[in-house]
C-alpha cells in the first residue's frame, strides 16, 4: 500500500494548480464574447453586449499586458459598441415617452 493516503504526492501535474480544469477555456470564451457581440447587433444588445465584453474579458485573461487572442478582443471591442449603441436607443425612446 505504497500510495494510500499520499494520493498527489507523486503525481506532477497536480502541483501548483489553483483552479478546476473543468470550465471553459480561454478560447471557448472568446468565441462565445464574440458570438454574443454579433448577436447583439440584431436582438437584446443590453444583455448581449455587456456579456460579450465579460467573456471577451475572461479569455483575455483578465489583463490588457500580453498577447491577446483576436476573438477576445474583438469581443470586448464589440460588446462595448454594441452597449453603447443599446443604451443609446433606449435613452431615445425614454425621451419620446415610448417606454
Amino acid at each position: 500500500m505504497a500510495g494510500f493516503g499520499h494520493g498527489t504526492r507523486g503525481n506532477p501535474r497536480s502541483r501548483g494548480r489553483r483552479w478546476s480544469r473543468t470550465g471553459p477555456d480561454s478560447a471557448t470564451l472568446g468565441i462565445v464574447g464574440l458570438v454574443c457581440a454579433v448577436a447583439g447587433f440584431f436582438a437584446l444588445g443590453i444583455v448581449l453586449g455587456p456579456a460579450a465584453i465579460v467573456c471577451g474579458w475572461l479569455a483575455m485573461g483578465r489583463s490588457w499586458a500580453g498577447p491577446r487572442p483576436v476573438p477576445a478582443l474583438v469581443a470586448v471591442v464589440l460588446g462595448a459598441i454594441d452597449t453603447l449603441l443599446a443604451l443609446v436607443w433606449l435613452s431615445g425612446t425614454a425621451g419620446n415617452g415610448l417606454l
